[in-house]
């Protein structure tokens, strides 16, 4: 495996509003087949989700003919937002070569795999053999999977779960604590790693989640129903059992209803169906390239191709303004192990953020 390097951050006291006229999407790869999601291994490569089911490498600016790891002959994707959706390398990766996975299955209509696998002598080859299945979760339909997974700094795997589809959460799996849909579930590895825990519930579809490197911040991408997209937030140290308030509020807003007693975490940002469909999350930048952007959350919607800046404000507030007017189909963001942001255009192209 690759050595690993430490990375640069910029921390700054508190964030400054970002110049759009900063910054372009420089290309980095292209030809990919429906990718979901780009991150790292602790090195300077850069591994990419195909849909279909196969991980692809990015090494020194070139795409890798040969596939990380192919697992197309188990994986689903025969529905739009089913397939490999989620990828995490363990925090001790250069030293126990160990990944996991997220994905569909043929099982029912598709239930969620949740499987680790193990890297080969060849730095850019798995061991497809080495799959070991930690557990599974059946789903009642094909859409609202969720699907990212990622370590969060405690240690722990953090994996989120969509509300099983439908809509309006039909069966209200988001509001039941007996579910593991429209949860964002926790793993510790060391104890039982087939065993996930419920950490937080009443999410509809959250499709991208990220730990702020410099501060162990969580900021969630919940895709709404009807009307309103919304960014969830979390402090670090990530305690409590927070609720983002699916299916009684969609955002901010009254959805199903809520009962009495209940306590909802509000969104740190939404956004209505007039400026997109689907909200993409995305990171914090924390790289040495754009230092002038440091501390910015960015995020996007799927359907208009918006990239958003969220700034806080100092004062427990955010500010939300248009980043970025890009065209795309934004199914992810990424960054690699120096903290620079990546943009996916699922039609099967890779960009990375760069001053202009």
């Amino acid at each position: 495996r690759e050595a690993t390097h430490t990375p640069t951050l910029i921390i700054p006291a508190r964030a400054s509003l970002p110049d759009p006229s900063c910054c372009a999407l420089g290309l980095v790869a292209d030809g990919l087949n429906r990718p979901t999601f780009l991150t790292n291994a602790g090195d300077d490569r850069l591994f990419v989700l195909e849909q279909p089911g196969r991980i692809r490498v990015i090494s020194n600016g070139q795409l890798l003919d040969t596939p990380f790891l192919d697992i197309t002959d188990v994986v689903n994707d025969s529905a739009n937002e089913q397939g490999l959706l989620g990828l995490a390398f363990h925090p001790d990766y250069a030293d126990n070569g160990q990944f996991f996975v997220n994905y569909t299955d043929a099982t029912g209509v598709g239930n969620t795999v949740i499987a680790r696998y193990t890297a080969s002598a060849d730095p850019n080859v798995a061991d497809p053999g080495s799959a070991e299945i930690l557990f599974t979760v059946e789903q009642p339909n094909a859409n609202h999977n969720g699907g990212g997974m990622a370590f969060g700094p405690d240690g722990l795997l953090y994996i989120g779960m969509g509300d099983g589809g439908g809509q309006g959460d039909p069966d209200g799996n988001g509001q039941n604590p007996y579910s593991f849909l429209g949860k964002m579930l926790r793993l510790d590895l060391d104890k039982d790693p087939r065993q996930p825990l419920i950490w937080a519930l009443g999410l509809r579809n959250p499709w991208r989640f990220s730990f702020d490197r410099a501060t162990g911040d969580l900021y969630i991408g919940d895709v709404g129903q009807w009307e309103w997209e919304e960014i969830d937030f979390v402090p670090a140290p990530l305690a409590g059992a927070p609720n983002f308030g699916w299916n009684a509020l969609e955002g901010t807003h009254r959805f199903a209803g809520a009962r009495p007693g209940d306590v909802f975490t509000a969104p740190a940002a939404e956004y209505s169906h007039g400026e997109g469909c689907s909200v993409t999350g995305g990171y914090v930048y924390r790289g040495a390239a754009l230092p002038e952007l440091a501390g910015n959350y960015f995020f996007g919607d799927y359907c208009s191709g918006t990239i958003w800046s969220l700034t806080p404000t100092g004062s427990g507030g955010w500010e939300r303004n248009v980043f970025m007017e890009t065209g795309f189909n934004v199914s992810s963001f990424g960054e690699d192990v120096n903290g620079e942001l990546y943009v996916i255009d699922h039609g099967g192209v890779v960009y990375k953020l760069m001053s202009r």
